[in-house]
This record gives C-alpha cells, structure tokens and sequence, in this order.
C-alpha cells in the first residue's frame, strides 16, 4: 500500500513540477523601461520535439545518490524500530507455538486467557508494522519530493535539449501503466541521474558505488516483518 501510494504521489508530484517549470520556460521575460521594442526581441521558442522519451522517476529519484544515500539514512533510522517488531514477533509466534502444543493439556480457563493474551498482542503487533510503515512511507515521500523539485528542472531541459516532445512515465509496469514497453534508446533516466549526481555534488554511496544504472523500485522500504496468522489453532 505504501509503494502504490507513493507512486501516486510521484506522478501527481511530477506532472505538477514539470507542466509548471515548462510554462516557466515558455514565458516572456518581463520588459524594463530600457528594453529594446517588443518588435526586435525574438518570441520564446516553444518545445517543438517529437521524439517521445521514458523515465522512470521513481529510480530516478531513488537512484540518484542523494536518494540513494537519504534512503540508506532512513533505513538505518528505522533500525530500532525493527528490532522492536521482530521482538514483538518472536513473542507473539511463542504463545502461539505454546498454544499449539498445550491446548489439550490446559483447563478451559487457562486456555481462554492463552487465546485472549494471543489476540491482543496480534492486535497489537498488528497496529505496530501498520504505524512503522506509514511513518516510513512518510518520511520517503518527503525524501522524493525534495529531490523532485530539483530533478525536474532537469528533466525538462533535457527533454528540451534533445529534442523530446513527450516524456512517459515507466515507473510501474504494465498493465498498472499504458506504457507497454520502453526502449533503451528512448530512456533518459540514467541520463538525467548522471546530471543530477553531477550538479548536487552528493558523491556515490560507498557500499553501492559503481555504474548501475537507477533501480526500478526504491530500496530501503518500511520493515515489514512476516504477519503471524491471528487464527489460534483449535
């Protein structure tokens, strides 16, 4: 649920950022007192490529290495939090393995009070991983939406540059996108991560340094540990 709410968000983020910086670019630069007459200044050249190009966005932003470095950061902030999960885990799949092998030995109230402590902490634990995602895919977004607003300007100067009438989103596979399928020679994520990387100055993670080419998918995603079955065995 966070990762198709993120890319919801990133492609709202995305085509609000670019149509903006493009209207931005289009427009006339506001005349002075001393500016040559109207007639004499050449009109702004609209964006006139017919090429139609591919990013994926989303590993774009995540695999640039500011992301890549923010997400690590994020990740290793969430760590306590999955040791706590993993501990609520263990306990919960420990009452439940005693259930399992004690039900028939337990008298009916024993057995009653194993059941409901179960319950509860299922509930609880189950309140947990819902809180540490949603806390996670929070902070994630804010980490996408930051770089966005610097990356698209990127974008859409590249786009202008090389002749780019129309830029398609590939950050989700199809059928949840129309886009079918998308060419290397038309993909201009690594292009656009490679000038990022180079204007940000933010070098490359030391444990992922090297020359592959941006994830699909952002890694780093909220802990989601294995949810135990809330049916007690009978």
């Amino acid at each position: 649920m966070t990762s198709k709410f993120l890319r919801i968000f990133l492609g709202a983020a995305v085509l609000f950022a670019i149509s903006a910086l493009a209207q931005t670019s289009s427009a006339a630069t506001p005349s002075s007192p001393a500016a040559a007459p109207a007639a004499s200044a050449p009109a702004p050249v609209p964006n006139t490529g017919t090429k139609v190009g591919a990013i994926n966005i989303e590993g774009a932003l995540f695999g640039s290495n500011e992301g890549r470095r923010d997400l690590e950061a994020l990740g290793k902030k969430f760590e306590p939090k999955q040791t706590e999960l993993k501990s609520q885990n263990d306990e919960l799949e420990s009452l439940k393995k005693q259930l399992s092998t004690q039900q028939d030995k337990l008298n009916e109230d024993a057995l009653g009070t194993l059941k409901k402590q179960i319950e509860t902490k299922q509930k609880s634990f189950d309140r947990s991983v819902q809180d540490a995602q949603e806390e996670f895919g929070t902070q994630q977004q804010e980490i996408a939406n930051r770089i966005l607003t610097k990356m698209a300007p990127i974008v859409v100067k590249y786009a202008q540059e090389n002749g780019f009438g129309m830029i398609l989103d590939t950050s989700k596979q199809w059928p949840q996108s129309p886009v079918l399928m998308a060419g290397e020679g038309v993909d201009i994520t690594k292009a656009v991560v490679d000038i990022y990387n180079a204007q940000s100055g933010v070098p490359a993670p030391a444990a992922g340094a090297g020359t592959k080419p941006a994830p699909s998918k952002p890694t780093g995603i909220a802990p989601k540990p294995a949810t135990p079955k809330t049916d007690a065995p009978k």
